[in-house]
Parts: structure tokens; sequence; C-alpha cells
């Protein structure tokens, strides 16, 4: 009678169990049941929601034509920029890029930025410089892989793993360094003007002018000095002597190239030709330009002027 009992018992077990899961398997399939008609209406009225879409836009379509009509035809798309008159230059920018093992991987990501500053710049420019980007690899690679795919893609530009010297013949080379004491005056357009490109935050002090006489390349430095004086050091960023120099064969004029490009908190001071100073522009505050993610700020620069 006990094991009756017993067999009895599990039977009632397996039954009650039994009917849990069958409620559970209903429950289940009406949830999946409105889900999927949820999703049959939604295709159902795909075809209606591009219909109303496509009237929607001929609607505004329609309007903007008759306001045009209403002003006389002279409506204007105020998003729309004039196109600016380019006349691309045969002068020669190389940012050399040999310096990779010397910086660290936070330093080369700054570097990445002023030269994708530097190539922004040149695409907007009046008069845009042959770009070149040379001994990339390493560190500087492998940052603009991650951070920046299309690179890739970037139009006007020579890219080159291989050393500047291998690119360009040695006597149209003209290395741009504060160390160095020649003063470029005016610019060639025969020459290329390399610009180092190396964050270092004055670690490496004169490696720049140092790997120019090695090589035996000409040298000379931006004539900063003759039209600005400023409260900070005399340093900047790669992307300030490449703007400088597009600004300069834009203007004719290397004041105006300094100011229109220098970061107001240097506090740039115009220079006299009798050599009087005549204040240009204040220094504003150092929070004004204080985006550590902006490749103008005082830790991202090197002697490249």
């Amino acid at each position: 009678m006990a094991d009756v009992s017993v067999r009895s018992e599990a039977s009632g077990q397996q039954e009650a169990d039994g009917g849990a899961v069958s409620s559970n398997r209903e429950a289940l399939s009406k949830r999946q049941r409105k889900k999927l008609l949820k999703q049959q209406k939604w295709e159902e009225e795909r075809e209606l929601r591009k219909q109303r879409r496509k009237e929607r836009k001929q609607q505004r379509r329609l309007q903007r034509l008759n306001h045009q009509e209403e002003d006389g035809g002279e409506a204007l798309n105020v998003r729309k920029r004039p196109r600016r008159e380019v006349t691309a230059s045969s002068l020669r920018l190389v940012v050399d890029c040999s310096f990779d093992n010397l910086m660290l991987i936070k330093d080369v990501r700054k570097l990445h930025k002023q030269i994708q500053r530097c190539y922004a710049e040149n695409r907007r420019a009046s008069h845009p410089v042959q770009f070149y980007l040379t001994s990339l690899g390493g560190q500087l690679k492998q940052s603009m892989d991650e951070k920046d795919k299309g690179w890739v893609n970037w139009k006007d530009i020579i890219i080159k793993t291989e050393h500047y010297s291998e690119v360009v013949p040695k006597e149209e080379l003209v290395y741009l360094t504060s160390d160095s004491p020649n003063v470029l005056e005016e610019l060639d357009q025969k020459k290329a003007y390399v610009i180092g490109g190396l964050v270092d935050h004055n670690h490496h002090k004169g490696i720049t002018f140092e790997r120019a006489k090695e090589l035996g390349i000409s040298h000379a430095q931006l004539p900063l000095s003759s039209f600005v004086k400023m409260n900070s050091r005399k340093v900047l960023a790669v992307n300030h002597v490449f703007e400088i120099i597009l600004a300069y064969l834009e203007k004719g004029s290397w004041q105006e190239a300094f100011f229109t490009v220098l970061p107001q908190r240097k506090g740039a001071v115009a220079v006299d030709q009798d050599g009087a100073m005549t204040q240009e522009k204040e220094e504003e505050g150092s929070d004004s330009d204080s985006d550590p993610d902006d490749p103008d700020t005082p830790d991202q620069t090197e002697k490249t002027a």
C-alpha cells in the first residue's frame, strides 16, 4: 500500500508540473504571437510610411519654390557658402615624422591631431600647397588607423613611409627650425620646406637643427622676431607653422600671416620697422585656448620656427 501511495503522489506531481510547463509555453507563445503580429504590421505599413515621407518632402520643396517666386526668384540658400577661388601653389610643405621613437603615445596622438589640422586647412586654403607626409609608421600610423581610419582616403596629400631625403632632392630641401641662424625672408616656390613632426615638451632641444646639419641640407627659421614679440616661448606647433605659410601665400605679408594664426594666449605684439613695438593683440587669458584636445594648446608645441 505504501508503494502505491508513493507512485500516486509522484504521478500527481508530474501532472502538476506538466500543467505548469504547458501554461508557461502557452504564455510564451502568446507573447511571441503578439510580437510577430506587431512586426507584420510594421512591414505592411513600410510602403505607406515611405509614401508619406515622399509627400512631405515634395510639400517642402513646393513651399521653397513658392517663397522664391514671392521674393522675385532671388532667395538664396543661406547654408551654401560662396565658392572660393583656388589657385594651387607649387610650393611643397613636408611634415617629417621620423621622430616617432622619441615620443610618448600621448604626444604622438597630439601630433596626429596637428597633422589633421594641417590637412584640413590646406584643403580650405585659397593657395593650397603640395602636402607631403614622410616617414609614416610606428605609433603615429597606429594612432591614425585607430582614431581616423578615413586617412587612407585623404586627397591632395602625398604620404610616404620613406624619409623625406629619399622623396625630395636634397638641394631642394629647407628645414624650418627656430635654432637655425638663417632667417627666411621669402618663400621659394621651387623649394620643399620641412616641418619637424615632433611633440617633445623641449626634451630634445635643437634636434631638428642637428638632423638638418647631419644631412647637409639647408635650414632656416621663420622671421617671427622681425615682426612679432610674444609673452610666451617662441615655440610653434606643427599646424601653426603650416598655417602661417598658407596665410603668407594668401596675404603676401609675414606680419599679417603671424597675427592671423598665432593663438591669443601668446600675447603677440607687432614690431615696427624702426624696432618699436605696437600692441596688436593682448593676451586674453589662457582659458580661451585651454582645450587639451586642441592642437593649439601649449603642451603640444615643438620648436619648428
